[in-house]
């Protein structure tokens, strides 16, 4: 049923046990899901790498979460996002004996040895954003399904492109990433479809979620694709780093862009008409349950017994607040909230305001 205007419910979806991390199964436990977590316990959130703002605001989540179970939450990564720059801060957290270790991986395989040696001193091990092998941890969290991440983009660039269609490419981040791999090839697969016959993929890069190499990634692609007509970036650093390069460029206007990137970040390009639109899930919330699900797994709790996944908002440029519509019950697909510039039947000129309590 249909939330009120501004309404925001998009839940991520709980993956646990060995099974993969696109579903949105259901955990299952014995015991008792209405129990309190126990109070002190040491969660720690590892992003796939500091000072990336993806990461700040799940974590900022994560925070709000421990502060309201009255545990002890700590922060700790590596600068670069590298496929083992996690496993010494894994090893660390495992002396230290913190209770939960949730994480974001940098490459599926290669902190597996770390996490198995944490979850046999007694953590709990939670992946969020992007998984590892479903074998080296206690519980995923998944933000949204691959599949409607990779069908929002395609059809996202379709309508910046138009009916003409043309070259495109992608900017991802680092190589090894286990969901942006996913959701590349669910594009690749979107892109059979006989409404996309007129765009060609012609190259995938990686930025490393590094804005410089981002950028130099941009600029190379420009010069080796004379015809390119859009640019996919599936991450928050790098469809930034895109737009600020296509914004100061002759491309501007011309080669289009989307990709899943912070409203506060991107709203000045799709005011100035870099780029039409893009979307992202809540970012906070997926931290928020993160956390919670780490505290209910550490406490001998069933994580998620009543987890469910609702339909995102969209944000549009219009007079009128943002819509949601959410549905609750068995997770399914759905894809992410989408910010959408103005159109000829809405007030050109004005960017869409944000749900409640998004950060500006």
């Amino acid at each position: 049923m249909g939330a009120p205007a501004g309404a925001r419910e998009n839940e991520p979806d709980v993956n646990s046990g060995s099974s993969g991390g696109a579903g949105g199964s259901t955990a299952t436990a014995s015991a008792n899901p209405d129990a309190p977590p126990k109070e002190g316990l040491k969660i720690a959130f590892l992003p796939k790498q500091l000072n990336n703002s993806y990461f700040t605001v799940t974590d900022r989540g994560g925070k709000t979460a421990v502060g309201e179970f009255k545990g002890v939450f700590s922060e700790v990564g590596p600068s670069e996002a590298s496929a083992s720059s996690q496993v010494s801060y894994i090893n660390t957290l495992t002396q230290q004996g913190t209770d939960v270790i949730a994480t974001s991986a940098n490459d599926p395989k290669a902190i597996c040895s770390a996490l198995d040696e944490a979850r046999s001193g007694g953590a709990k091990v939670v992946t969020f954003d992007s998984d590892t092998d479903p074998e080296c941890r206690d519980i995923y969290i998944n933000q949204a399904t691959a599949e409607g991440i990779a069908a929002t983009q395609v059809k996202l660039i379709s309508e910046a492109i138009g009916a003409d269609g043309g070259d495109i490419v992608i900017l991802s981040a680092t190589a090894n990433a286990t969901n942006r791999n996913a959701w590349i090839a669910l594009m690749k697969k979107e892109l059979e479809k006989p409404e996309y016959s007129k765009l060609k993929l012609v190259a995938t890069v990686y930025g490393d979620d590094n804005a410089q190499k981002s950028q130099q990634e941009v600029q190379a692609l420009l010069q080796q694709h004379p015809t390119l007509k859009g640019i996919i970036s599936p991450t928050t650093v790098g469809v930034a780093a895109a737009a600020q390069y296509l914004a100061g460029s002759e491309y501007k206007g011309k080669v289009q862009l989307t990709g899943l990137g912070f409203p506060s970040q991107l709203k000045e390009f799709v005011k100035n008409g870099t780029m039409k639109s893009f979307a992202l899930w809540d970012v906070e919330k997926l931290g928020y349950l993160t956390a919670y699900a780490g505290a209910a797994l550490a406490s001998a709790r069933s994580p998620a017994p009543k987890a469910k996944s609702s339909r995102p908002a969209t944000w549009a440029n219009s007079k009128s607040e943002p819509t949601a519509s959410s549905c609750s019950g068995t997770p399914r697909s759905s894809p992410p909230t989408t910010w959408i510039s103005s159109t000829s039947s809405r007030q050109p000129g004005r960017v869409g305001k944000y749900p409640p309590g998004r950060q500006h």
